[in-house]
């Protein structure tokens, strides 16, 4: 396929409309629950939209301004590194776990954005028309570019793994079958936006806008079906009151004496 169809802006608007749809509805929850998973997650959903109307436009009005540039790629590499933290921070039996990686995170988006401001930019693969990813910043090793590194690798580890372990938490119970298959796309979404981001870093970037979106879309679908654990948890109420009644019922049949059941009545064919 030619470069004007992965570059077309309508890709990049779908994914900011489905992001910034997303990090609304997780910035919801979190005003009613105050959890800090669902802080990061708000974060990076927000960066992970913000990035895509930044694409949206540039390819839209045929001109990437070299600031919009530098800002947007620094949010578009470090939106997993937050995402990450969420996982971090939701599967983490101690929170100062989250906060250490937090402090890391900070540091690292401190310096790339200082690095992204100050680097002396390439305007020839500033050119709407192609996917541009990070090649403005120079080589793939250079700095301030290698910093995508301190997000990519780990916050995929831990978004990657928090969606695999809670997909192993959820299968042992059928009550929960929609947590776990709700997932398997996020988990599916995750290795999605890496391995675009890991093709972008090096400089293949047909495909990446594509990419975003589907990657966006099967994270929100994967939110959504999660809904919430009071579902699973209603469920395993309901069979644990049956399970009762019929054990119940048991006992008073045992404890009652023996009768011959009529023909036809429904004691007699049950």
């Amino acid at each position: 396929m030619s470069d004007s169809l992965w570059s077309h802006w309508g890709w990049p608007l779908a994914t900011a409309v489905l992001g910034l749809v997303f990090a609304g509805l997780v910035f919801r929850q979190y005003l009613v629950r105050r959890k800090a998973h669902q802080a990061a997650w708000s974060v990076g959903l927000l960066f992970y939209g913000v990035a895509a109307v930044f694409e949206a436009w540039s390819e839209y009005s045929d001109h990437w301004d070299p600031t919009v540039y530098r800002l947007y790629i620094v949010l578009a590499a470090s939106l997993v590194g937050f995402l990450g933290l969420g996982s971090l921070y939701l599967i983490a039996r101690r929170q100062w776990l989250g906060h250490l990686y937090l402090a890391f995170t900070l540091v690292a988006f401190a310096i790339f954005l200082y690095g992204a401001f100050t680097v002396k930019l390439d305007m020839t693969k500033l050119v709407p028309g192609i996917t541009v990813g990070g090649q403005a910043l120079g080589e793939s090793l250079s700095f301030p570019r290698f910093m995508s590194l301190f997000f990519n690798i780990p916050g995929s580890i831990f978004l990657l793994g928090g969606a695999v372990l809670s997909i192993y938490r959820f299968s042992r119970k059928k009550e929960y079958a929609y947590r776990m298959w709700a997932n398997v796309l996020i988990a599916a979404g995750t290795i999605l936006i890496a391995y675009a981001g890991s093709r972008a870093r090096l400089g293949v970037t047909p495909g990446l806008y594509p990419a975003e979106m589907f990657a966006s879309a099967l994270l929100l679908a994967g939110f959504l079906m999660a809904g919430s654990l009071r579902t699973g948890a209603k469920a395993i109420g309901a069979r644990i009151t049956t399970e009762r009644g019929v054990a119940g019922r048991d006992e008073v049949g045992a404890s009652e004496p023996v009768v011959a059941a009529e023909p036809g009545s429904s004691e007699a064919d049950s």
